[in-house]
């Protein structure tokens, strides 16, 4: 149970800079390279998915699944989590700044996709006991 604890304040830092990474994305798409807010959203999670793939499977997981296994898992997982970022998102920013409905988008994936890349994508495939 402390190594769950442990592993899940990994993908919480790991998560913490991962998003750093896309709200510093979706500022500059919107405000430098004047990209439509929704777009600029879904455009930043990819950024911050890249981050997120790359230090979850070198860090909070540390390879347990190798990548055959691990990205296209992580893929899936990505379109699930764009589509609801990206709904959120919209459905948040008819009533709030861009960045605050993107906050609200990051909190309602944040534990769905923990439970995704734990259960499913990082966990390790197990050979049939034989006897």
């Amino acid at each position: 149970m402390l190594r769950l604890i442990g592993r899940f304040g990994s993908f919480v830092a790991v998560g913490g800079f991962a998003t750093a990474t896309q709200y510093l994305a979706l500022v500059m798409l919107i405000e430098l390279a004047e990209v439509a807010p929704v777009w600029a959203s879904a455009l930043a999670y990819g950024c911050g998915a890249l981050v997120s793939y790359l230090l979850n499977f070198h860090i909070t997981f540390r390879g347990r699944a190798g990548h055959r296994q691990a990205l296209p898992r992580f893929v899936v997982v990505v379109g699930v989590g764009l589509g609801v970022n990206t709904l959120c998102f919209y459905l948040v920013l008819v009533v709030t700044p861009y960045l605050i409905a993107q906050v609200v988008a990051t909190l309602v994936t944040l534990f769905s996709n923990y439970l995704l890349h734990h259960l499913w994508i990082y966990r390790e495939e197990t050979s049939p006991q034989t006897y």
